[in-house]
């Protein structure tokens, strides 16, 4: 009787067959490698960037200028309840220094906003093309005014008629004074772009009137500039 062939497992003892070597995305590397040189690019003018302000702000210093309101009259500031007018004639006089070593401000525009109990009654110009001024640096101080004259429609709740009337009898009302500014930087012969900013002021200014003596007397106040 033959011997029995042992049973095969299936396993091949032929020659080896190589493996195929998966296919190479060069796409997807350049790609990669075009992101890395501009992302490296970006960075390198950030800090290119960034250097030039710190040198700029180390050698310039510049600085924001100061306002201040130094006169107010308000001779007439009455409120009818039954129409919801207020009638005003109010004048502010301000002065601006530009406190900068290097920089000349222009003052090409600036607009007043005047208000009482948070709600606007009127607006006038403080600075205009044909009164536009340049103040140069560490300079002295330069007047400004507005007058805000006229009447308004403006209607106040019971706790705002309350606090009107209250300050009517003490005599003195607090107005608020928004002043919106269109200014320019010259450094050297280099003049800058239209610059917006503003100027916050809050003032305590008593009620005159023709003839009468005012108890109380208005205090020169500074204004916040904000850039």
């Amino acid at each position: 009787m033959a011997d029995k062939q042992p049973q095969l497992n299936g396993a091949y003892y032929g020659p080896s067959i190589p493996m195929a070597e998966p296919p190479r995305h060069r796409g997807r590397g350049c790609c990669c490698c075009l992101f890395s040189f501009f992302w490296k690019l970006l960075l390198a003018i950030i800090i290119f960037v960034v250097l030039v302000f710190l040198v700029f702000c180390a050698v310039v210093q510049p600085r924001a200028f100061k306002v201040n309101v130094t006169e107010a009259r308000l001779t007439q500031f009455n409120y009818t309840d039954s129409s919801n007018t207020l009638r005003y004639n109010l004048v502010l006089n301000f002065t601006a220094r530009n406190p900068n070593k290097r920089l000349s401000i222009y003052y090409d525009k600036a607009e007043g906003h005047v208000s009482y109990g948070g709600v606007r009654f009127a607006s006038a110009d403080v600075v205009t093309w044909r009164n536009a001024f340049l103040q140069q640096a560490k300079s002295a101080e330069d007047p400004m005014g507005a007058v805000f004259a006229g009447q308004h429609v403006m209607v106040l709740d019971k706790d705002h008629v309350s606090g009107f009337k209250e300050d009517e009898r003490k005599g003195v009302f607090g107005i608020g004074v928004r002043l919106h500014l269109t200014i320019r930087f010259e450094l050297g012969d280099f003049v800058g772009g239209d610059t917006k900013t503003k100027a916050k002021c809050e003032l305590e200014v008593p009620l005159s009137s023709k003839g009468a003596k005012v108890v109380t007397v208005f205090q020169p106040t500074k204004c916040d500039v904000q850039f």
